[in-house]
């Protein structure tokens, strides 16, 4: 498949979890209800397993990276809120190495790479003669032929 074709694959996907996160955001992520621990249990049980569907099989460009570590930051700067400069005492918004200080877990773009990583290890566990086996190891269509 064409690069054109992943690129808005995800980006559709990214799409989806911002509609979970519009509404998601009227009643749990601005709520003063729930504390952030709350709000970021929701963000990885709920917003995540959307966004992230089938990210195992992704090339992503540095692009893509680009944009789901902004989609990332800003459901974080939402949880987490602004805070209050030092020196001015303004109210402002957190800065990316505050939201990766806050944020414990390891960013987006990690997480794809270790469940890519995690899904190759089982496809290299696979039978040769399974076809998602082949694509990873690389072996030709005519190569196919002359095994079966």
């Amino acid at each position: 498949m064409e690069p054109q074709f992943y690129s808005l694959f995800i980006i559709s996907w990214r799409g989806q979890g911002y509609l979970i996160y519009r509404s998601l955001n009227s009643v749990l992520l601005s709520s003063s209800l729930f504390n952030k621990n709350m709000k970021i249990k929701k963000y990885r049980n709920i917003l995540l397993p959307v966004v992230l569907y089938g990210c195992e099989i992704w090339s992503l460009t540095l692009r893509e990276e680009c944009r789901l570590r902004v989609f990332e930051n800003r459901l974080l700067r939402r949880i987490f809120g602004p805070k209050t400069d030092d020196v001015t005492g303004e109210w402002r918004k957190l800065h990316n190495e505050e939201l990766n200080d806050l944020y414990f877990s390891p960013n987006i773009i990690r997480v794809i790479k270790s469940r890519r990583i995690r899904w190759e290890g089982h496809v290299a566990r696979m039978a040769e003669r399974r076809g998602v086996y082949r694509v990873l190891v690389g072996k030709s269509e005519t190569t196919w032929k002359t095994q079966a």
